[in-house]
């Protein structure tokens, strides 16, 4: 296991992130406390220190496992969590990106992951009401307090967090580090705005969902109806088109379908360490994989074309002949352009 950098921070997180959404059962399903413990182990064991969960995660028996698990070596894992989901139903103040809710849902993760400290708090997803000022000054008292080392953002527009970090900077505050969305080679939308503004503020790019829900293993090709995806997206002529390409070249590479899957996203042309959910210690040792193998270039453009999307205005715009003679003078090809 290798390490990158955390955005434009000094802190070390390894190459994949163990997802433990799926610590716990009381979603109906998931692992057992036994059945997680495993899970983490294969995991660690393997080098890995970067450990993503969320207040909501399994009614909070995520963070809980998770503070047994890692108590007996603290400093050494990168703990990372999520504020702004509800914690119960019928009060519009236990939700939300506000103070009231930030502080309150910091408190109870704490006790229950049975830390004094978050590595990494993460912002889940935007609630439209709060404004981003209240948000930053909330996270960097929380920073000053030593609750919290590290920030995130999570499932926010790319124009609200660009301008975030502005404001951020501006006032000399913490900025957000990374940013946690869905991405994979069956939803590659993010790639319109989100991965170039996380590029252009040296954010890592941590992605969820970077097997489709398990449809990018291949199993559900061969009638393995299992836990299917809740998104009709992930299970459709498109998306099988394309998980058939990941398993060809699975097998031209001697691998398997989930590590092409994971190594693609890594493959970019910047930071991305994606988030590895799993439920059974088999699944973690497979996903490890991926950091062992390389796409050569080749193959990598033919699962690019496959599961090509449009970039609509003005990505597509830019990439229009006319607009490239007009904007470079006929001399595109003179340029050395900056990555």
């Amino acid at each position: 296991m290798k390490y990158q950098l955390f955005g434009h921070t000094g802190l070390r997180v390894s190459e994949l992130c163990l997802g433990t959404m799926g610590f716990g059962t009381e979603n109906g399903w998931g692992a057992d406390y036994n059945g997680s413990k495993a899970v983490f182990d294969a995991y660690t064991e393997a080098g890995g220190n970067f450990l993503d969960t969320a207040n909501i995660y399994t009614q909070g028996t995520s963070e809980k496992f998770l503070g047994d698990f890692i108590g007996s070596d603290r400093d050494h894992f990168v703990l990372a969590t999520k504020y702004t989901l509800k914690d119960k139903n019928g009060d519009p103040n236990f939700a939300g990106n506000h103070r009231k809710n930030m502080m309150r849902s910091v408190n109870e993760s704490l006790k229950r992951l049975k830390t004094d400290y978050i590595d990494v708090l993460w912002l889940h997803i935007w609630d439209f009401t709060t404004h981003p000022e209240e948000v930053l000054m909330g996270l960097n008292d929380l920073i000053s307090r030593g609750l919290v080392h590290y920030i995130g953002i999570s499932d926010t527009p790319a124009w609200r967090v660009a301008q975030a970090n502005t404001i951020a900077e501006l006032r000399g505050w913490q900025r957000f580090a990374a940013l946690q969305v869905e991405y994979s080679l069956i939803n590659r939308t993010a790639e319109r705005d989100l991965l170039p503004m996380a590029k252009a503020f040296n954010l890592t790019l941590t992605p969820w969902a970077p097997l489709a829900g398990g449809a990018l293993t291949g199993k559900y090709l061969v009638g393995d109806k299992g836990r299917l995806p809740d998104n009709s997206k992930r299970l459709n002529e498109r998306s099988t088109i394309i998980t058939q390409k990941v398993v060809e070249v699975a097998a031209q590479l001697e691998c398997t379908p989930a590590q092409v899957a994971l190594k693609w996203t890594m493959q970019r042309n910047q930071v991305v360490v994606p988030i590895v959910g799993a439920t059974k210690a088999h699944q973690v040792h497979d996903a490890l994989g991926a950091v062992n193998i390389q796409i050569p270039e080749n193959l990598l453009q033919e699962l690019n074309q496959v599961s090509a999307i449009e970039l609509g205005f003005p990505g597509d715009f830019f990439n229009e002949p006319g607009v490239i003679d007009v904007t470079y003078a006929q001399t595109k090809e003179q340029i050395l352009f900056r990555d």
